[in-house]
């Protein structure tokens, strides 16, 4: 049986979900008021930009990545479109879209020589082949009002790919055309605009670059080595960068609202022109997501803007969110890895069989064990009591740095304390309410039965959500 994200077995919680949300606001506020007395130094250059800056990598490193983004696309293209029979929509969805990201968060952005996408821009980037079509060498300069909105857009319809399309895009040969696809509009960019593609554009760069900045090691990017030494140099104040932040906050809270029994109920309460069309609820999905997205943009903006006017910080919204905008990302990551670990303990065992038979055809010579079909997935390999206290005290502790970051970014910019602790309270005031909308989210599929009690069928292995829609499967 292959399960969805988060908790594959009904596991219920060991406390009321009252306590356990108000437990989990009491250690945001425990760890303001530890924190909130300690003195901050002033910060002693300007911040600098935020700008995602490849190193030189090895051609041969990043060629045989190519050269395996190539087979796993001739693999889905080619092979069987079943998707527990493919290994291209598993490596994708699990490894490349949860798996790396989480890796990335912990030890830094360590993908840059082994990006396919990435390389495919670098190599396009000829000055030579500019001066005979375009009639110069130089790239084309990237329009300062552009910013990150490329990447925003890419990811955007890849996570709604995830989340709302999965039926579809899942399916071997979507997968493989979507990657091509991109594998093209790289190299285009590449040649056109040259670095600045990826700087800004290139998704999987700025993803990965992003979530590095949690990461022990910084592998050349700025900030002082350690976990979240990244996050000392902050993002920059742009509508773009900023957009970009919050969609990989939003996109998992996004994902458990799906998970809820409530938003079940409510999408089948919807009248008939929404609920018994699927392509008209998907639309709906994919509005929601986005005005979640504005609303959470909203709510953010406004508390870090009331937190910088307290504090006597002369910023406008942008400025004000930006600057606590680093606070946010450990959040985000742990949500990111309490929402997937059990999905990718149990999912990941899906590869002995498909590296034994990667396209899933018939003639494909048989292996022994653990490499075919008649290995089985280990549902029950660790107890799901364990996922949750694993993914509790990952929680925790993200918001306990969250605290100590908002704390070091407000009193870095003020010398008075009196004035610190005041602009501390707002942000303060919507981290307790996050966490506890967040901690809720996370609890629901724990709390609430299923409608039906008879064994899941099987389900698709590659989905980073199941391949059914999500009021179906969760």
């Amino acid at each position: 049986m292959i399960l969805a994200h988060a908790f594959g077995q009904r596991y219920e919680l060991p406390i009321p979900l009252l306590v356990f949300v108000l437990g989990g606001a009491a250690v945001v506020i425990v760890s303001f008021a530890l924190i909130a007395t300690r003195p901050v130094r002033q910060a002693a250059t300007a911040y600098s930009d935020d700008l995602v800056v490849p190193r030189r990598t090895s051609n041969a490193v990043g060629l045989l990545a190519t050269v395996v983004l190539a087979t796993l696309v001739s693999c889905g293209l080619g092979g069987s479109q079943v998707v527990a029979e493919n290994i291209l929509p598993t490596v994708f969805w699990l490894i490349i879209w949860i798996a790396v990201p989480l890796s990335v968060g912990l030890l830094g952005d360590w993908t840059r020589a082994v990006n396919p996408f990435a390389f495919l821009g670098r190599i396009a980037d000829q000055s030579a082949l500019r001066r005979a079509l375009l009639g110069s060498p130089q790239p084309v300069k990237w329009p300062g009002w552009l910013g990150w909105w490329p990447a925003v857009a890419l990811f955007f319809t890849a996570a709604c790919g995830e989340l709302v399309f999965n039926l579809r895009v899942t399916v071997p040969a979507n997968t493989a055309l979507a990657l091509t696809i991109y594998a093209a509009l790289s190299m285009f960019a590449g040649f056109l605009f040259g670095p600045q593609w990826l700087e800004r554009g290139e998704m999987f760069t700025v993803l990965y670059s992003t979530w590095g900045r949690l990461g022990f090691f910084r592998f050349g990017s700025p900030g002082p080595r350690g976990f979240a030494g990244g996050l000392a140099v902050p993002f920059q104040a742009s509508a773009s960068r900023i957009s970009f932040v919050l969609l990989l906050l939003v996109s998992v809270n996004f994902d458990g609202l799906l998970s809820t029994p409530r938003w079940i109920t409510f999408e089948r309460s919807l009248p008939g022109a929404l609920s018994a069309h699927p392509d008209r609820l998907e639309g709906f999905r994919v509005a929601t997501f986005g005005l979640l997205a504005l609303a959470l943009a909203l709510v953010f903006s406004v508390f870090a803007y009331t937190a910088a006017r307290i504090g006597q910080q002369h910023s406008g919204f942008r400025q004000g969110l930006s600057g606590l905008l680093p606070s946010l990302l450990p959040i985000a990551f742990a949500y990111l890895l309490a929402h997937n670990i059990e999905y990718l303990i149990v999912n990941s065992q899906l590869l002995f069989p498909l590296l034994g038979n990667p396209a899933g055809v018939s003639w494909w010579p048989r292996l022994p064990l653990p490499f075919n079909d008649s290995y089985e997935v280990h549902p029950n390999l660790l107890p799901n009591g364990l996922y949750w206290y694993v993914s509790v005290v990952v929680i925790v502790v993200a918001h306990i740095i969250a605290v100590l970051l908002a704390h070091r970014h407000l009193g870095s910019r003020q010398s008075d304390p009196r004035a610190v602790r005041a602009s501390e309270y707002p942000w303060l005031v919507v981290m307790v309410a996050y966490t506890m909308l967040s901690l809720w989210l996370l609890a629901q599929p724990l709390v609430t039965e299923h409608r039906a009690t008879e064994p899941q069928a099987a389900q698709p292995a590659a989905s980073a959500t199941p391949a059914v829609g999500p009021s179906e499967s969760r």
